[in-house]
This record gives C-alpha cells, structure tokens and sequence, in this order.
C-alpha cells in the first residue's frame, strides 16, 4: 500500500500536465530554474553519446543540491555533479569516465568515503525500470540480474515466482525522475524533439518524467519536422522548455555533428584522477564558474578542437 499510494499521486499528478502546443523556447539560465534542490534527475543519452553536459554544466553554475540523478550508463558528467556537490546519489548501470579510461576514480572517492551515494543496477534493469514509469506501471517484470551479484544490492527489486510459468522473476521498480534533461539534434519551438542514431531510453525516459528539458542543436520550423514525421521521437506534449544550444553535448559526442573532443578528454581524465579533490576543483573552477556562457566554455576547449570534432562528427554522412 505505501508503494501504491505515492505512485497514483504521481499518476495524478502527470495527468495534470500542460500538455497544450505552446512555444517553449527558454535561455539555458532560464531552463535550470525547472529543477530545484532535492529533485531526481534523469540524464538522457549513454556513456559520452548525447549527454546534456550544458545543462549539467548550468546547474552546477546554479548551485543545485541534493539532486538524485540516474542515467543509462554514467560518464564525466557524474563526475561533475558528484564533485560540484551538485548530486549526492546516482543511480546507474556502470559509472565511468568513459570506455578508455575505466571506473571513475571521482566516483570511488565520493561513495568510498560516505560523502555520496551510488546504487549499482543492471545495463537491462536502468531501461525498464524507465520503461515501466513510462508504461504508467509501479514495476516491471524482467529477468535481468537473476543470478548474478547485483541483484543482492538492490534490496528494492523483488523475486516473485510468475503466476503463469512458474518461472523466477525479478520485479524491478519504475523510475520517474520529477525532471528529464535530454539533448536531440533539433526540433521545433514547440518541443517536437528528432534524434537521429540511438535512441538510448530517451523515449521512455521524456514518457516517465514529470517535467522535460530540452537542449538541441538547432531549432528548426514546424514545417520542417512535419517533412519527417517518422524521424520526431518525443512529442511536444511531453516537453515543457527548449534551449537552441549548439555543441550542447560537449566535449561528448552528438552522433552526426560532432564527435568526442578527446583532447580536453584526456586532460580532464588526467586532472583528476592524479587527484580526484583537488583535480576536480581546478577543472570546476576554470571551466564550469569561470566562463560567463557556454560558448565561453566552448572557447576554453578550444575551436580548433570544437572544429576537428564537427568535421569527423558530420562526416559519417559522407562515408
């Protein structure tokens, strides 16, 4: 019952959306103002793929605290919110700088100390508990981590014997963060969002979440996005603010118009794992406060660099 309860509050409290088609365009200061201190956080994207690091980067900037956020797979942006103090607990399948550079040595001094909380899930169990409160369901059945170490973690998943098979199952809860931050190629003023390669769960995540925040490489016309219905993969009734924020996902990748600055990369890897506290603080300090915009910090990474990844970003269209 104390399960239930909440969850048809939350249902309630979705259903009371404003859902009407509006222009929602907003400054990146102005979209931070949606997530107040104490809030859960879906990050939309995977690993260094569509990461909405400017807006992460903006609330830092902001001063937001308490946040729990949960992500697919977790990169340099947990990183920064863990070490801005900005989050205090992730939820996510497996917390990196990113494939080359193995497990966050920010990570383990933050959870290894008390000073954060990190609750480890299966790759599967991220995506349907995002599914299931996008279903609209308080759990989703799955067979996901039966068997293996984790599931002995999570003392929220349950096994249950299927009424039907008889089988063992492991019900998994639903997540439905209170904001989604989700970065797409493009979409209109009204927030009909295109993303072009993988999806991720940025579908089901937009469905769960209370509020949505979109940043996008480049608003384009309603006329244009009803060329390509097909390609339009979260409705603007699901989106309540837009940010035109070019390079939005830097210095991460956006599949077909930049690719991973791996340069900043590998400085930044550097910087902090010789030193997780003090490495953070000077890479905070330098280009998360001291910029006075994005494209402050753009300017920071270096154009050189943000030019050589646009070209081999957009140049998978040419291949």
């Amino acid at each position: 019952m104390s399960l239930v309860q909440p969850y048809l509050k939350l249902r309630k409290d979705l259903a009371q959306r404003d859902r009407s088609l509006r222009e929602k365009v907003v400054s990146l200061e102005e979209a931070v103002s949606f997530v107040r201190d104490g809030d859960s956080v879906g990050i939309g994207g995977s690993t260094m793929s569509r990461t909405p690091m400017g807006l992460i980067w903006a609330l830092i900037r902001a001063k937001r605290k308490e946040l729990s956020c949960s992500r697919c797979i977790i990169s340099s942006d947990g990183d920064l919110l863990y070490g801005s103090c900005a989050s205090d607990h992730i939820v996510t399948s497996w917390f990196s700088q990113g494939i080359l550079w193995g497990v966050s040595k920010v990570m383990r001094h933050f959870v290894e100390t008390g000073k954060a909380r990190y609750d480890e899930w299966s790759h599967l169990a991220m995506g349907m508990r995002f599914r299931a409160g996008a279903m609209g369901v308080p759990f989703i059945p799955i067979r996901s981590m039966l068997g293996s170490g984790v599931v002995g973690q999570r003392p929220e998943a349950k096994e249950i014997d299927c009424p039907y098979t008889g089988e063992k199952l492991l019900l998994v809860p639903a997540l439905n963060p209170d904001v989604a931050l989700i970065h797409v190629q493009r979409c209109d003023a009204y927030g009909n969002a295109q993303i072009d390669g993988l999806q991720f769960m940025d579908i089901d995540l937009a469905m769960a979440a209370n509020k949505v925040i979109l940043t996008t490489e480049r608003i384009v016309s309603n006329d244009q996005i009803r060329r390509a219905p097909d390609q339009t993969k979260i409705p603007f009734f699901a989106v309540d603010a837009v940010v035109e924020l070019p390079f939005g996902c830097a210095p991460h990748e956006c599949y077909g118009v930049y690719e991973p600055m791996m340069r900043h990369m590998e400085f930044y890897v550097g910087l902090v794992n010789k030193d997780p506290v003090a490495g953070m603080k000077e890479y905070l300090d330098k280009y998360v406060y001291g910029p006075k915009s994005w494209t402050g910090f753009l300017e920071l990474i270096g154009m050189e660099e943000v030019l050589e990844a646009s070209r081999a970003g957009v140049s998978i269209y040419d291949a």
